[in-house]
């Protein structure tokens, strides 16, 4: 794997200085778009708050399976990613590098599953 690549993939669960905005969509079957605001220190604890927060809400009978693809929109700085809900499961069922992370990862999937 190259240097580029993995920057790129430990910018998903990699922290930021504090807590930001962010804006997370998807498009389901029918073409419509949901999205949500959010405010979390990476992109995949922004999706994964996302994902709870659509089930919860109930505006969407098309549910996020593992081909969905979520767009995260960092409000500021604004850049954007787009992270397969597959991956973002992945992350979520990994071991957490510190117990910090390890309880993020808990409370994340407990969120997933109300």
């Amino acid at each position: 794997m190259g240097e580029a690549c993995i920057r790129h993939v430990f910018a998903y669960n990699g922290r930021v200085p504090g807590p930001r905005a962010c804006i997370v969509s998807f498009t389901d079957p029918e073409g419509l778009t949901h999205s949500v605001e959010v405010a979390a220190d990476s992109v995949f604890q922004a999706a994964a708050l996302a994902v709870a927060e659509f089930r919860r809400c109930g505006f969407t009978q098309a549910g996020v399976g593992p081909a969905t693809h979520l767009r995260v929109a960092v409000k500021a700085p604004a850049t954007i990613h787009d992270v397969r809900f597959s991956r973002l499961e992945a992350w979520l069922q990994s071991n957490g590098r510190s117990p910090k992370e390890q309880a993020l990862k808990a409370d994340l999937r407990a969120r997933l599953t109300e």
